[in-house]
């Protein structure tokens, strides 16, 4: 016994040293092998066996623990079975002997073993591995050991991590099923017994002065006095064992749930059961009382009661989340909703000593995310199925929600209730579309929820009513969606505004547009405040308190008018005549407003408190300008009704508008409300069209603004847009007239003009294009390419679906700018980025002007690229320019594909040329690039590649390629199958299942007869006997999900079989 003795001593002191903080890096790294050499010493789990019963060292024992798992998972197969057996028999003892004096964290590391041990020989060479477990549950003293167990053998056996055949998962997960009924039995007796026991010995409380009120709901909701009266059962005092095996058992049932069906083993004594068990985490009088004593204990006692709350509702959260109920699973689902609606009233009940929101303040945190999750798939997922029973009230559970919602004590909890009512209003549009004959009946029954629903969200983002919680809103950090904090919280609102809108136009268009009103009255009476002083105009408000205010309505305005934007499309088409007069006084406000604020130029005046005032008032008028934008297409179907009969109305809006945009059109406004007045500009332009428009002093003016080069640029986004919209009003036919009435000619010489001084700078370039250049004067060509190129792409792609007319207009105006592109484009071909933004160009002049420009000049186009692009520049570009150069042959490679898939006989004398570039350079270095990257270990760069390669086969049908699939293809299923089985970029298995299949399916039968035996009798690791079974378990399946499957299954075994292989010992005869 001196060795094992020696070597606990010596494992000690080792394990003592790695972890003292003065211990150097490389000291650490030789006890680390020293470890790991003796962990694989075979026999070395004799030593760890002795360490485990004579040690209080928690290192050792945890290092102990760790051989033994090594050895269970990657070992066990060569393991003699006379060893197996004694550590099937040692393991367990040594659990039962100490697991109350054990750590926690080594008690469960110990009972993991265990669980190893029975997930490789249960039930044939450890036959009462489960039946061990049923009893350590049944015994008082060994429950929560037992529980632990069992939850443990759920986590490891139902869905297990290690490498295992697919087979024996599938046995696993039979074997366990059967068990489900005894164990689903066991732990509802647990909970009921503990239920009972304590239920005996709480006091009754007085009657509360508000129970009266509970009980008709309560009674329409459970259909049932008995039940009823058993939930007003008031919540037993639990000691801190019981609570402890409370928490435990519901934490297995919460895994069990996890994978299990539902089926009738899940009873209603179970449910009844867990709801019981739900009241905890509503219960605020104990918490409180816990709190008065002051005591720790009891504090904690409160917490721990809480927490039982939040386990029974995961446990109700497990079964509410699965979509396929059995029918005689229907009743069972219907009670749970009926016993959780029962919870929802209880925390939503208003009296004397509670408002709503201090009851949900005083609910433990975790507790009301589980039920908003609950709420959340009794919505999304079962709505539609428990409607239908007329015991159900829906109407009062959606009054409910409106309690919990608007009472929620944090923004994210409101955030995730204003989900629920979209979903909601989203599963009550679908229904009445599909059921438009009751629609009225449907709309009644809800009409009154929606109308406080809307008042009450539309309250909700208005400073008027809600200053304190908005003002608590991040208003500068972004989020992922590119979002602040506020702009998620008004979207979201916005959203459950027009959902309304759309169900009950009216209702809501008589809520929102008088809260407009109001708001609107505040701002048009600024003017009366404006003074002049010496540097400009000043803003005549001074008193803090006057500045809240007006900072508070400034804000509720600009939200407001969101809103009325948002609602815009609820006014045109068939409901255009009918919503008329309504959208008619929007838009006359919206133009006034402005004309208004252009016109007295609130954006530039000074303001007592210029870090919040100025932002307001800038934010309003672009919010303005936004919402006359989104009623673009209402004007369009305006003008269309009145062009002939009297249009001065339509005309006045149009001018008006036109004159609150143009004095913003100025590098000196800032961006955000200048980007504002160019969208309308483009909208009035592009969607509207009015015959006039060219004709008004204002877009006159802003002609000779863009086409003066003396004049400051304006930033990049203004100046395309606005380039657009002049464009526009000279390209795009005017709607309702003749052909013969269009002034085609007069339009066309304004087009070439405008382009002409749009490109003056651009067309120099031409002249200097193959001299070498200074860095800083390349600099600044690429500036004067980038500017002008930007510009021009824009030009043709708003014309690329528009009339023959126009498109040639737009070409003879873009000539002489092509042919200087193409001239500079060999002089830029190393900078990928001028490549990108020419190809760019280029390719959207083929896709939108390829008719125009004519056969001769696309070939001397196509030629030159042909000519630039060779092998080591595709390479170059591939290999050495990251994305960039990737975007740069996509493009090249759709430019080709844009001329080759022209219909007709005009571009067909390219084919030859352009398919032997694509089969003898382009595929085959796009194929070796890509193939090189797959064998790097950088995962960003394998899911980049992979996105690129199977975009290409989107886009080009890369796969499909003769050259593709006779000589590289199943080298390439072959390098995704190997990453698979290496392991090596586990986060994209789904998409490398998904490439595989893409490749496989160009050729099925060469993929099944040559490449699969192939693949296989170059596995090494594996004898001829396991290669076999690998290829008979692959089914000849050919759609996805059944293929990916396969190939999942595949490398699952491979692996598995490696494993076993690998831990035999030397010299093992094989038969």
């Amino acid at each position: 016994m001196a060795s094992e003795e020696a070597s606990l001593r010596a494992l000690e002191s080792l394990m003592t040293e790695f972890f003292h903080n003065c211990t150097t890096n490389e000291r650490k790294r030789e006890i680390e092998e020293l470890l790991n050499n003796f962990a694989q010493q075979i026999g070395a789990w004799r030593f760890c066996l002795y360490f485990l019963s004579s040690t209080r060292n928690d290192y050792v024992m945890m290092y102990s623990l760790t051989v033994f798992e090594n050895l269970i998972n990657k070992m066990w197969l060569g393991v003699p079975s006379q060893d197996k057996m004694e550590i099937r028999s040692c393991l367990p003892k040594l659990l039962l002997a100490h697991h109350k004096t054990l750590p926690y964290f080594i008690r469960n590391k110990l009972c993991k073993v265990i669980v190893d041990i029975g997930r490789q020989d249960w039930p044939m060479f450890y036959h009462d591995f489960f039946t061990n477990i049923l009893q350590l549950i049944q015994s008082p003293v060994t429950t929560p050991l037992g529980l632990i167990m069992l939850k443990t053998t759920s986590e490891e056996l139902a869905c297990p991590r290690e490498d295992l055949s697919v087979a024996r998962k599938e046995e696993l997960r039979k074997l366990l099923l059967e068990q489900v009924q005894t164990v689903l039995g066991l732990l509802t007796g647990i909970l009921e017994s503990i239920w009972d026991k304590h239920s005996a010995t709480a006091a009754t409380p007085p009657p509360s002065p508000t129970s009266g009120e509970s009980g008709d709901l309560l009674s329409s909701l459970l259909q049932s006095p008995s039940a009823a009266k058993l939930l007003n059962q008031p919540i037993p005092i639990l000691d801190t064992d019981s609570e402890y095996i409370c928490s435990l058992a519901l934490e297995c049932l919460a895994h069990l749930f996890s994978w299990i069906p539902l089926s009738t083993s899940i009873t209603p004594s179970l449910l009844t059961t867990i709801f019981h068990f739900a009241r905890f985490g509503c219960d605020t009088r104990e918490r409180k009382m816990s709190s008065v004593n002051g005591s720790s204990p009891s504090v904690l006692l409160g917490q721990e009661r809480g927490r039982l709350g939040v386990l029974a509702m995961a446990c109700i959260n497990e079964l509410m989340s699965k979509n396929c109920v059995p029918m005689e699973f229907e009743e069972y689902l219907l009670r749970m909703f009926q016993q959780t609606f029962y919870l929802l009233q209880k925390i939503t009940r208003e009296n004397n000593a509670h408002t709503v929101k201090s009851r949900l303040e005083e609910l433990d945190e975790s507790y009301i995310e589980k039920f908003t999750d609950f709420l959340r798939l009794f919505v999304s997922v079962h709505l539609r199925r428990i409607e239908s029973y007329s015991q159900f009230p829906v109407v009062e559970f959606l009054a409910l929600l409106f309690k919990y919602t608007f009472h929620q004590p944090t923004h994210e909890g409101y955030f995730s209730c204003l989900d629920i009512w979209t979903l909601f209003l989203d599963y009550l549009t679908s229904k009445i579309k599909s059921r438009l004959a009751d629609k009225e009946a449907v709309l009644n029954r809800y009409e009154d929820a929606l109308v406080l629903l809307l008042t009450e969200v539309l309250n909700r983002i208005q400073f008027r009513y809600n200053q304190a919680q908005l003002e608590e809103l991040d208003d500068e950090t972004l989020d992922d969606d590119q979002q602040t904090e506020w702009q998620r919280y008004l979207r979201q609102s916005l959203e459950v505004v027009a959902k309304v809108m759309e169900l009950l136009p009216t209702h809501a268009f008589s809520t929102l547009f008088p809260v407009l009103q109001d708001n609107l009255e505040v701002y048009l009476g600024l003017q009366q405040f404006v003074v002049t002083s010496g540097t400009g105009h000043r803003l005549n408000i001074t008193a803090e308190n006057d500045c809240r205010r007006l900072h508070c309505s400034l804000r509720d305005l600009s939200s407001l008018l969101q809103a009325v934007g948002r609602l815009a499309e609820y006014f045109t088409g068939d409901v255009f005549a009918a919503r008329f007069n309504d959208a008619l006084t929007v838009v006359e406000r919206l133009v006034k407003v402005t004309l208004y604020g252009s016109q007295i130029k609130l954006y530039n005046i000074e303001t007592a408190v210029p870090s919040v005032l100025k932002p307001d008032l800038i934010d309003v008028h672009a919010q303005s300008l936004a919402a006359l934008q989104a009623y673009a297409h209402w004007l369009a179907q305006f003008y269309s009704e009145v062009h002939r009969q009297n249009p001065e109305q339509f005309i006045s809006l149009v001018s008006t508008a036109l004159e609150a945009i143009t004095p913003l059109i100025s590098s000196k406004v800032q961006e955000k409300l200048l980007l504002s007045a160019c969208h309308l500009l483009v909208s009035l332009a592009t969607t509207v069209r009015p015959v006039f428009l060219i004709s008004i002093p204002a877009v006159q003016k802003v002609f000779n603004r863009i086409t003066d080069t003396s004049a400051q640029r304006l930033p990049d986004k203004a100046q395309v847009l606005v380039c657009r919209a002049l464009s526009n009003v000279l390209l795009l036919p005017w709607p309702n007239l003749p052909e013969s009435e269009q002034q085609w000619a007069v339009r066309s010489t304004n087009h070439a003009s405008l382009v002409s001084a749009l490109t003056r700078d651009y067309r120099q370039l031409k002249a200097t294009a193959s001299l070498p250049q200074r860095k800083v004067q390349l600099e600044d060509t690429k500036v004067i390419i980038h500017q002008t190129l930007s510009v021009l792409e824009d030009i043709v792609e708003s014309v690329s679906g528009e009339s023959t007319k126009s498109r040639q207009i737009c070409y003879q105006s873009l000539q002489e700018s092509v042919q200087v592109s193409l001239a500079l484009f060999p002089a830029f071909i190393h900078q990928s980025d001028v490549t990108d933004e020419m190809l760019s160009f280029f390719l959207t002049l083929f896709q939108g002007l390829r008719v125009q420009m004519g056969v001769p000049f696309t070939e001397q186009i196509i030629q030159t690229f042909l000519n630039m692009f060779t092998r080591e520049q595709l390479a170059e570009s591939i290999l050495h320019e990251g994305s960039t150069g990737c975007r740069v042959v996509e493009k090249f490679l759709k430019i080709l594909q844009v001329v080759v898939q022209e219909p007709g006989q005009v571009f067909k004398p390219f084919l030859p040329s352009v398919i032997s570039l694509c089969m003898e350079q382009v595929y085959p270095i796009i194929a070796e690039a890509f193939g090189q990257s797959f064998l790097q270990p950088d995962i960003h760069l394998f899911k980049q590649n992979l996105f690129y390669l199977e975009t290409l086969n989107t886009k080009q049908k890369l796969y499909h390629k003769k050259i593709f699939r006779t000589t590289m293809l199943f080298q390439f299923v072959n390098v995704l199958l190997q990453v698979l089985v290496h392991k090596s970029h586990d986060l994209l298995q789904e998409e490398i299942g998904i490439a595989t299949y893409n490749m496989a399916s160009v050729d099925f039968d060469g993929f099944y007869s040559a490449f699969l035996p192939e693949f296989l009798a170059s596995c090494d690791g594996v004898d001829s006997n396991q290669k076999n079974v690998l290829g008979r378990n692959f089914k000849m399946d050919r759609d996805l999900p059944s293929f990916t499957q396969n190939v999942h299954r595949l490398v699952n075994d491979l692996r598995y079989y490696r494993l076993c292989n690998d831990s035999l010992p030397p010299g093992t005869v094989k038969l």
